[in-house]
């Protein structure tokens, strides 16, 4: 075993502050990874503060995590010493139920395990994520990273945010021809709005800010409509192949499920904290309008969409900050007061002791 510096809360009340960690010592299939950069997630505050069930403190949040190969286990044959890697919202599933043979981990049947917040295959253990120096996981959870080195901070969200809209999009088959929209534009809404646009789609960003219209174009929307005017939505009614909806607050649906034409589907990927109201039943009787879900990408999709943005030039927009300002972006993160992801340098981890 060897310890790792990290910050940790120690309950759901208290700031996340520096902690040592015990990581496990590599075996025969492990990459321990010197930790580069980690993304901040709004997932990362839920734990941290127990906002959802089953938090276990101490808790060491961050899954959206770039950084570099210092050794390997002798059965490892996918990377090397000084290898870019990354690691993201899951380091290990059950590996024998149909979801992870058909690569769906994410949806293991036994129930993946967390990059954080565990608990870990075989000892139940809790997992400690990348608001660490160093973490140890299997192989097979590991990812390449091929982005240029200069890009790999902002590369770091993709583990989480960039995955999260990549999957549905693919899922449901969006390319040249498709007319997409997205809801919200924050850490997941910005990425929705690059792959979209980058699948070849005709992306229209939803805001209840008109002051996001300019940002939304640059970042590859063709059409911007403010979701609180009446008239703007009514003129995209029946029109949508496919919505992408990030937002992560309870809010009316169904403004949104009667812009789906026959056979659209919306599909949600952010998590509010309470339900959203639910939506009446003959907007989706009347043109057979799908309601759904998606959590994360599996690891073979996950690869798929590093590489994808490699080839297409796409990154997060960050924020870069130091770990000690951790708790600060996390009430910047309450206001959406950020553009589009914090990420942590984690060289400030010494300092930040």
């Amino acid at each position: 075993m060897s310890q790792a510096l990290a910050y940790a809360a120690q309950s759901p009340t208290s700031p996340l502050a520096p902690f040592t960690i015990e990581r496990r010592a590599p075996g025969q299939t492990d990459v321990v990874i010197d930790i580069l950069h980690c993304g901040v997630c709004h997932s990362d505050l839920h734990t941290a503060r127990g906002e959802w069930a089953g938090v276990n403190f101490p808790a060491v949040p961050g899954h959206e995590i770039v950084g570099r190969v210092t050794a390997v286990g002798s059965l490892v044959s996918k990377f090397k010493v000084g290898d870019t890697v990354g690691v993201g919202c899951m380091v290990d599933s059950c590996q024998h139920c149909r979801p992870c043979a058909d690569g769906l981990e994410q949806y293991c049947d036994n129930g993946f395990t967390g990059t954080y917040n565990g608990p870990e295959q075989g000892t139940g253990a809790n997992t400690y994520g990348g608001y660490s120096s160093q973490i140890v996981v299997r192989e097979s959870f590991v990812l390449k990273i091929s982005h240029d080195a200069g890009s790999l901070a902002a590369v770091a969200p993709l583990l989480c945010a960039g995955i999260t809209t990549y999957s549905p999009l693919r899922h449901w088959k969006v390319g040249p021809g498709s007319k997409v929209g997205v809801v919200g534009l924050g850490g997941l809404g910005h990425m929705g709005v690059k792959i979209a646009a980058a699948m070849g789609a005709h992306v229209v960003l939803f805001t209840t800010s008109a002051r996001k219209r300019e940002d939304a174009l640059r970042l590859g929307a063709r059409e911007v409509v403010v979701s609180t005017n009446a008239d703007e939505m009514a003129a995209h009614a029946n029109s949508f192949d496919f919505i992408l909806n990030t937002v992560a607050v309870p809010h009316d649906l169904d403004a949104f499920l009667v812009l789906l034409k026959l056979d659209g589907t919306m599909t949600l990927v952010g998590a509010p904290a309470s339900p959203h109201p639910s939506p009446g039943i003959f907007n989706m009787l009347l043109k057979r309008r799908r309601l759904a879900g998606s959590a994360i990408g599996g690891i073979r999709e996950t690869q798929e969409m590093l590489d994808f943005c490699a080839k297409h030039g796409i990154v997060s927009d960050i924020e870069p900050i130091r770990m000690d300002e951790i708790n600060t972006a996390y009430e910047r993160m309450l206001k959406s007061d950020v553009k589009y992801r914090f990420v942590i340098d984690m060289a400030s981890m010494e300092a930040a002791r």
